[in-house]
């Protein structure tokens, strides 16, 4: 019996080292191809190290184009997006940042109404948050173009934050309403007996206590808001409004795709993603772990 045990342990840390492996393949194709020149890419498609190796491709993104090192010296042309690096990073953060503050605040009171107040409008409140993940984006973008066309939101950061949040806010209210179920009623009646409102207990009470919820419901927002492709894609053409992942995006061309530049933009657009999850790490796994299993 303990052997077997052994060899059932031995198994689940094998298929966890190949789970990591294969989830880590593509970061290291990222990174091999971001360090090297487009013709060392191109002269072995086989070889899993390069020849040599090159910071050129960050030297030409972080310089906005001004210094082309080595490898871009004969180059004649380069994507007029790399020079909008900074401000593409700039109205990623905003847009990341403004459409997660906004899920939580609106999803943190809307699971809060589902988790406490049992009345049938709130469970199709639930219901209805579970049916909208079922409909594509893009079958939602003509309208939604057409609507922010009409108040003059097109090309302008408030336009995406707020076409994403309401994408994003059914996820936050999934997330949220089974941890806060997960708290007992008691604390909030000792609140309401002390003198607090229900709204005051949620404010005074709950909320301090989900630290962990609302920090993995952040953590997940902020990652998601940070890729999104399509809503900016669509809704912003202007390039002082763009996002990493349109100025990615945009470096495939009709002729010529950079693949160097795009791979050491991706690298440089998963450091926030990265930094966030390791700074935040406990109170991800504390928050998904505890809103997992009620009592």
């Amino acid at each position: 019996m303990v052997q077997k045990s052994k060899k059932v342990r031995l198994l689940l840390h094998l298929t966890n080292v190949l789970v990591i492996f294969f989830l880590l393949l593509p970061l290291f194709a990222v990174v091999i191809g971001s360090i090297q020149s487009e013709k060392t890419l191109q002269a072995d498609l086989r070889s899993v190290l390069p020849a040599e190796y090159t910071l050129d491709n960050f030297i030409v993104i972080l310089s906005k184009g001004e210094q082309k090192g080595k490898i871009f010296e004969q180059v004649t042309y380069l994507p007029d997006n790399i020079k909008e690096f900074y401000r593409s990073f700039y109205n990623s953060a905003v847009i990341a940042l403004g459409v997660t503050l906004l899920t939580l605040v609106f999803g943190s009171l809307s699971a809060y109404t589902i988790a406490r107040m049992r009345f049938r409008w709130t469970l199709w409140i639930l219901q209805g948050t579970v049916v909208a993940r079922f409909v594509p984006i893009i079958v939602l973008m003509i309208p939604l173009y057409v609507m922010l066309r009409s108040v003059d939101l097109l090309n302008s950061l408030s336009g995406v934050i707020i076409v994403e949040t309401g994408f994003l806010l059914p996820y936050a209210i999934l997330i949220l309403a089974p941890y806060f179920d997960t708290f007992p009623r008691e604390l909030e009646d000792a609140a309401r007996i002390d003198g607090c409102t229900r709204f005051g207990a949620f404010l005074r009470v709950i909320l301090p206590l989900s630290t962990p919820g609302l920090a993995a419901c952040g953590v997940i927002m902020f990652i998601i808001s940070w890729h999104e492709l399509l809503i900016p894609l669509i809704l912003n053409s202007k390039p002082q409004f763009m996002t990493l992942p349109a100025v990615i995006a945009s470096l495939v061309g009709d002729v010529h795709v950079f693949f160097n530049l795009m791979l050491a933009i991706c690298l440089l657009a998963l450091l926030p993603s990265v930094v966030l999850v390791l700074l935040l790490q406990k109170y991800v796994v504390q928050g998904l772990s505890a809103g997992a299993v009620k009592g």
